[in-house]
């Protein structure tokens, strides 16, 4: 079951970034006999900095992001889709995290509590940003506006999931260690899904 989960989870991720190099191909035109000049209005990093900087996290915006630069080029659906797979790629990294805490350290009942409610909201917004990754996959046709709102509501449903996890280490009698070591990890996450549903909210 396990090994299930995690084909699933790679077979996501690995859709995003297929989907994204297969518009990168159309737009290059990816045959030799039509290869033309491309006139590049705006380059990949360029088109990455400007977007990233209009977020409220640009510095992780354009870290996450700057690799894929040749591929996104100056499209929004792909800086869209790229951004959508890292933040759920972050978030089963992260999941599994916190699995592996609440099974190896000693915990006190309130910090197991807190961490099992963790888990469960988490595993939500996994669910939630796989969902969005299939939809982000076929955008074609006349369900576009459907499917963003779709889209939407998924992405901003996952936000709120890492929120609530957040929110369950807000208690000072917590150990310190381990609130910091889950808050430190959840907030990256929900700052990428925060970017994410920027750009998802940018395409029309």
């Amino acid at each position: 079951m396990a090994s299930s989960a995690v084909s699933k989870q790679s077979y996501l991720h690995n859709l995003a970034i297929l989907t994204t190099l297969a518009l990168f191909c159309v737009s290059k035109t990816c045959l030799a006999e039509n290869s033309e000049p491309h006139h590049q209005v705006e380059s990949g990093d360029d088109f990455i900095k400007t977007s990233c900087g209009v977020t409220r996290y640009p510095e992780l915006c354009y870290k996450k992001l700057s690799a894929y630069a040749d591929a996104i080029e100056d499209n929004p659906t792909r800086l869209a889709n790229v951004t959508l797979s890292e933040t759920l790629k972050n978030t089963e990294s992260t999941l599994t995290m916190v699995q592996k805490l609440l099974e190896k350290r000693k915990l006190r009942p309130r910090e197991a509590g807190a961490i099992r409610d963790c888990v469960e909201t988490m595993n939500d917004s996994v669910d939630e940003l796989q969902k969005s990754m299939l939809a982000m996959s076929d955008l074609e046709g006349p369900d576009f506006d459907m499917e963003m709102i779709n889209i939407r509501t998924w992405v901003s449903a996952a936000l709120t999931d890492e929120d609530t996890c957040m929110d369950g280490f807000e208690e000072n009698s917590m150990d310190a260690k381990v609130k910091d070591t889950i808050r430190s990890y959840i907030v990256t996450v929900a700052q990428l899904t925060s970017i994410t549903l920027a750009f998802i909210n940018n395409l029309h």
